[in-house]
């Protein structure tokens, strides 16, 4: 996925989770944050960031949405929390899937994609991480009572025969797996842990990662068996 006309900036101060202010080509901007979470060791002061123009849109009062910003020791980091689905819909669309829906109810979840291959079916769940401590990614960033619901109901899926997988897009590079943040969310931690124990996938997208773009160009799974369910079987197991 690709962003246009995007420019570098200079982070200044985030009042609250949905606007930062930065500074653009010298002067001083309120700019749309595309992340909820928390970003704290990513959003400090003085860190180079990139911003992409939004266009006319009723009711905004923003000129620029931030997209990514670069940690020192590890290089630029998408954190746009849109960008994942769209990453990982492209790399779907080159897997051998005769079927590929987005947003699908199922009973009272919303799962980012519905997956068909011949007679078998498929649940699939988005996460972005874009939390990163020695080499290694971690999620969620800021506890997620809709992202522990989600992988319950994919247990459940699982347990009943469908194909189930959380794919955790890695909105950075040079970081190969993504652990569940036990300290910031248990509940997650410990969903995560039965969901996989039911036979839930957990698959990692590795992505390249420019100022304009976020694209997965490869994938892990955490055991063989997930790996040969989403025909990924040349990808590595960790």
């Amino acid at each position: 996925m690709t962003y246009s006309h995007v420019v570098p900036g200079i982070f200044l101060e985030r009042p609250n989770r949905f606007i930062a202010r930065c500074l653009i080509n010298g002067a001083k901007e309120t700019v749309h944050v595309k992340n909820t979470g928390r970003c704290r060791e990513l959003l400090v002061p003085g860190a180079t960031v990139y911003l992409e123009p939004a266009g006319i849109t009723s009711g905004r009062k923003t000129s620029w949405d931030l997209i990514a910003v670069e940690k020192p020791g590890l290089g630029l980091v998408n954190i746009d929390s849109q960008a994942p689905n769209r990453a990982a819909s492209e790399w779907l669309h080159r897997l051998p899937f005769t079927r590929i829906q987005p947003e699908f109810r199922f009973r009272s979840s919303r799962f980012d994609f519905y997956l068909e291959q011949q007679a078998e079916k498929y649940l699939v769940e988005v996460k972005g991480c874009t939390l990163e401590s020695g080499g290694t990614g971690f999620f969620p960033d800021a506890p997620t009572v809709r992202g522990t619901k989600h992988l319950k109901e994919l247990a459940q899926a699982a347990s009943e025969g469908w194909h189930c997988a959380v794919a955790f897009v890695i909105q950075m590079e040079n970081v190969q797996e993504v652990k569940p943040n036990r300290i910031t969310d248990p509940d997650f931690a410990g969903a995560l842990d039965a969901a996989e124990h039911s036979g839930v996938a957990v698959l990692f997208l590795h992505c390249k990662v420019t100022p304009d773009s976020l694209t997965v160009t490869g994938a892990a799974a955490t055991t063989r068996e997930a790996a040969r369910t989403f025909h990924t079987r040349l990808f590595p197991v960790y």
